[in-house]
């Protein structure tokens, strides 16, 4: 394992196990300050507008149900007594020796959530999924499944977040994902863990003919570290994967982000795009594009702004292996242009709010495939975030 990966985290410091927590038929039962802390990463405990729900506490499942019919929801623990040709997928993508925290997910698991579309099934709303810590020094582990079968669609939300009183934790998520052919997932996930958090996802995705993985990541709030680099096997013609990323790191922050797309197929298409903001944290911006076959295109973008110092590091990388690929690259880190200060403030704004406005628009790119509330309120938080920063 790498230092990049471990960042100094000693697994050793903290526990692999908590007291259980109670069952919730109704998600609205649910404390009023976990409430808050989930509907702070898009998770709304009234379920409206949601599809179903999978929430794990700690080591436990406190609330799992599915409104649609051809959606499946359950834990990992569940689906593997379900479902026996499960063993097909579990620890296919990801190798349980990969690194020592995939180790640990295979060695202390903590559940984790299945969730399958069947073919055809087209979800009419997204499915909503939380992971929650609330034990201090608690090591989740967690391993995820999900399945997008056949000329189907789903659409996740999962956030993850510890309880308000919550001052270190390590969070562990392996997620393996597959989309067979004609099937859509896009999967939107944010991320709001605390200043002394450290956060270690990992995560494989194949792609099978014509079609479309989408990865939304979001990330505002102050983290202790973040190191994740998923990675997507575009295997099927005409298969596309999308990634866009969202990144704020504060003072005492470092975040290491990027994605890897493997086109290995004719046609396949992929897209990379990053926006950072340091306000005195660490940002590692990375993208991979691998281009296998000829007739495939991609393009990676990473764009990064340092407000109060900081350091912020992209790092784009293409790998052409034929004749007949297409790939490019666009990497930009900077400060604010001054000329567009002085272009607001000719317009009747002050130096601060001119700042916020240029900061604003730089966050909000536009994310495919959020639903309209779950956008307000990353509108919302964009804002409250710019605010804090000046």
């Amino acid at each position: 394992m790498s230092d990049v990966e471990n960042k100094g985290v000693d697994l050793n410091v903290y526990r692999d196990d908590a007291a259980p927590h109670e069952y919730l038929p109704e998600l609205s039962r649910i404390d009023a300050g976990d409430a808050q802390q989930f509907l702070n990463v898009g998770v709304d405990p009234s379920e409206s507008g949601r599809g179903g729900s999978f929430i794990q506490k700690d080591m436990s499942v406190i609330h799992c149900k599915t409104c649609q019919p051809g959606i499946e929801i359950m834990g990992i623990s569940q689906a593997q007594k379900q479902h026996g040709w499960l063993k097909d997928y579990i620890w296919k993508n990801v190798l349980p020796e990969s690194d020592l925290f995939t180790s640990r997910v295979k060695e202390k698991p903590h559940e984790g959530y299945f969730i399958r579309s069947l073919p055809g099934a087209k979800s009419s709303q997204p499915v909503q999924a939380c992971m929650y810590i609330a034990t201090e020094k608690f090591s989740q582990h967690v391993h995820n499944i999900v399945v997008a079968e056949e000329n189907s669609e789903l659409h996740i939300i999962t956030g993850c977040a510890t309880a308000p009183h919550l001052v270190s934790g390590l969070h562990v998520g392996v997620s393996e994902f597959y989309i067979k052919k004609g099937a859509k997932l896009t999967f939107t996930m944010i991320h709001d863990w605390g200043e002394q958090i450290n956060v270690r996802p990992r995560t494989v995705t194949r792609v099978e003919e014509g079609g479309i993985f989408i990865s939304n990541y979001i990330s505002l709030r102050p983290v202790g570290s973040l190191q994740m680099f998923p990675t997507t096997y575009l295997e099927g013609r005409g298969a596309t994967a999308r990634f866009n990323s969202i990144l704020v790191a504060s003072k005492g922050s470092h975040l290491d982000v990027g994605a890897r797309v493997i086109l290995s197929a004719p046609e396949t298409r992929a897209e990379i795009i990053s926006r950072g903001i340091t306000t005195g944290g660490t940002i590692i911006a990375r993208g991979d594009l691998i281009g296998k076959v000829a007739g495939v295109k991609a393009h990676l973008e990473c764009k990064g702004l340092i407000l109060n110092n900081g350091l912020m590091h992209a790092i784009p990388e293409l790998s052409g292996y034929v004749p007949g690929v297409e790939m490019s690259h666009e990497a930009a880190v900077g400060k604010i242009d001054k000329r567009e200060i002085e272009y607001l403030m000719a317009r009747g704004l002050d130096e601060e709010s001119a700042i916020s406005t240029i900061v604003r628009g730089f966050l909000n790119v536009d994310i495919e495939g959020l639903p309209p509330a779950l956008k307000q309120k990353l509108d919302q938080t964009v804002s409250e975030t710019q605010k804090d920063m000046m």
